[in-house]
């Protein structure tokens, strides 16, 4: 099996001084998954040392106060636009610091993935981290993968590149999966296990979902995430890509990789091997844990996070998804076998969509219904091609306007 990620396979960097704390580039720094990296770091720090910081530029402060914080000697800011604010609120809380070095530009975070480190935390959302991610695996970098969208539109490319051990994933799906794989031989594993919260419609049907609001969808019961993966989650398009991006990790086919429904959201995944035995990661709801592994691998991070309180009582469930209501999952499951540019295809379509139905263009249930007709529009790639780059964005730009288009009406 040509297993991207696997706890006995382990790719090590060439790094200056391998004894001294773990150097790492962190892409998305004021996102979800960047500031809780940041909080792990900033909890280690003879552990680990932060390099260099990426953003879009929304929220300059904040990206200025964490570099001069960390000691980073470089900063991206994808709009360039904001490099003035950036300066500005650089110097505002240099205090006699040193000031880091800019980047700017839609390149300014795949410049950044190369530079000199031992990991390179990919926490950018969104298909647009596919550069980067690329950039980090040719440059011999740790991949510390946290943006799944690269790896499912640029599947191919990805395994191009990657080396045994080189990806480190953080979903923390795909990082219960990967500590449940170090039980057993890859011959042993039967079937890999998803589990989905169900988002906030669990047990609804299809009818009762077509009246499902904006402020409905966003209100998760469990994650508190940005309003795509929110939205993605209540659709369980999220859980769709994370069976593709399963398949591309694990090299395991999607007839063995099953999603179950489990509320509590506290056993993130299983692996069930071969003899009948079923191994489970749990852990408390916290993103914490799956980053500091990624950036810890192959050793684990002290009270990254909180542990599950065994004197506590306590009740886990678990549920067979309703494909009718939530057809998200089986359509994956068809992109992924499709290949080529089709997982773009679904992916970009989704996105589109969703910002559809936030805007009050397009039902809950049209999200997904739409994304089924433009990737049956794409059609079947031809077999045998590997899409490059330009492929994928070309497959990605014409998904986004055929979606708009059937959106509006």
């Amino acid at each position: 099996m040509n297993s991207l990620a696997h706890p006995t396979l382990r790719f090590t960097p060439t790094v200056k001084d391998p004894s001294g704390p773990r150097e790492l580039v962190i892409l998305g720094s004021t996102g979800s998954i960047g500031t809780q990296a940041i909080d792990v770091v900033l909890r280690n720090p003879g552990r680990f040392k932060v390099v260099a910081l990426s953003a879009a530029g929304g929220r300059v402060a904040l990206l200025a106060e964490q570099a001069l914080r960390l000691g980073a000697h470089t900063v991206a800011i994808a709009d360039p636009a904001a490099e003035p604010a950036l300066r500005e609120a650089l110097a505002a809380k240099a205090a006699g610091r040193p000031l880091p070095a800019i980047l700017t530009g839609p390149d300014a975070a795949t410049e950044l993935a190369g530079l000199e480190c031992h990991s390179v935390l990919n926490g950018i959302t969104g298909s647009i981290g596919l550069r980067p991610t690329l950039a980090a695996l040719r440059a011999g970098r740790v991949l510390v993968l946290a943006n799944k969208e690269s790896l499912i539109v640029g599947g191919p490319l990805v395994k191009a590149l990657a080396k045994p051990g080189q990806i480190v994933p953080v979903d923390s799906e795909h990082t219960a999966i990967f500590q449940a794989l170090a039980g057993g031989t890859r011959a042993e594993v039967r079937k890999l296990v998803v589990t989905a919260s169900g988002g906030p419609f669990r047990g609804r049907s299809r009818e009762q979902l077509a009246a499902v609001t904006p402020d409905d969808a966003l209100a998760h019961p469990t994650w508190a995430m940005g309003p795509v993966i929110t939205i993605n989650s209540a659709t369980l398009v999220n859980k769709g890509l994370e069976v593709i991006e399963a398949h591309l990790l694990y090299d395991v086919p999607f007839d063995r990789i099953e999603v179950v429904v489990h509320p509590q959201s506290v056993v993130h995944s299983m692996v069930e091997f071969s003899d009948g035995s079923t191994l489970a990661q749990a852990s408390p709801p916290d993103m914490r844990m799956p980053i500091a592994l990624g950036l810890g691998w192959p050793d684990r991070v002290p009270d990254a996070a909180p542990a599950c309180d065994w004197t506590k009582a306590a009740t886990w469930e678990f549920f067979p998804l309703d494909d009718e209501a939530f057809p998200a999952v089986e359509l994956a499951r068809e992109v992924g076998r499709l290949g080529g540019t089709s997982p773009a295809v679904f992916n970009a379509a989704n996105e589109e969509c969703v910002e559809a139905f936030l805007k009050g263009r397009l039902a809950f249930t049209g999200i997904v219904d739409t994304v089924a007709k433009v990737v049956a529009e794409h059609g079947t790639p031809a077999r045998g091609t590997s899409p490059t780059v330009e492929d994928v964005l070309h497959a990605e730009d014409w998904a986004r306007a055929r979606a708009r288009e059937l959106a509006a009406g």
